[in-house]
């Protein structure tokens, strides 16, 4: 969750999709005064993100008909200017050690090494995603993720989504963009990327740290289709091709 700096406290409501969508990989935050204050500087050229800061304040005021004394709200909204500490210089001292040493699984960078015609994967922004335009994989860096099992699952996840690119299996209905999202198209493409990584952890020997959160993440999109226990097995067949595509091998009848 993105938090400030210098406080430590966790920016909430829209700010948290404000500063998400912002595309930096490290949490924390602060102003440009704040930046200063640390010892610090925002780099030339950086633009900043706002957030917004809203209340309800209570003042007294007398009914002019009964005297009474009565207490009204008045809304306050104030938006303050923050920059991610990624645009920041000198402050690097500061900033608390939320990197652990990632240890990479040699069976899971193997598999990586074996896919042909494989997308560029690029590291930094705190979505996992894949852009079919492109061609690119995004991931947040390793050292973000809770262990090395669980970083290899959403990749492989991103990675089975490109095998769907027309340069390979060609399972997308647009050459530029996945399915629509909240479309049966996509619930469905979904199913066969978490299913597709579900197949890639069990070949790397991994599967038994990562497989409660495929099957909860499985069941939800299913539950999006209505229960349509059918297409849990076409996506199962599709996830399968994209696996066997991953690791570069033929199907077997």
């Amino acid at each position: 969750m993105p938090k400030n700096l210098v406080s430590g406290r966790e920016y909430r409501g829209i700010n948290v999709f404000l500063l998400l969508g912002a595309g930096y990989g490290s949490p924390y935050w602060l102003t440009y005064k704040q930046a200063q204050d640390f010892g610090g500087h925002v780099m030339k050229g950086e633009k900043a993100t706002p957030v917004v800061f809203w209340k309800i304040l209570e003042r007294s005021v007398e009914d002019p008909d009964t005297s009474e004394i009565g207490r009204e709200g008045i809304p306050l909204l104030r938006y303050y200017s923050v920059f991610n500490v990624e645009q920041t210089g000198g402050l690097e001292a500061r900033l608390p050690a939320i990197r652990k040493a990632f240890d990479p699984i040699e069976a899971a960078e193997e598999t990586l090494r074996n896919m042909p015609k494989p997308p560029t994967i690029q590291y930094g922004e705190a979505q996992a995603y894949y852009r079919v335009s492109t061609d690119t994989v995004n991931m947040p860096h390793r050292e973000l993720f809770q262990s090395g099992e669980s970083f290899y699952a959403t990749l492989f996840h991103e990675i089975s989504h490109s095998t769907g690119h027309s340069s390979r299996l060609n399972r997308f209905l647009k050459e530029t963009a996945l399915p629509p999202l909240g479309s049966a198209d996509y619930s469905q493409e979904e199913l066969v990327a978490e299913l597709g990584a579900a197949f890639l952890c069990g070949h790397c020997g991994i599967a038994t740290r990562t497989l409660d959160n495929s099957a909860a993440y499985i069941a939800g999109w299913l539950k999006r289709l209505q229960d349509d226990r059918k297409l849990i097995v076409v996506a199962a067949a599709q996830a399968q091709k994209a696996a066997d595509y991953v690791r570069n091998v033929q199907p077997q009848a």
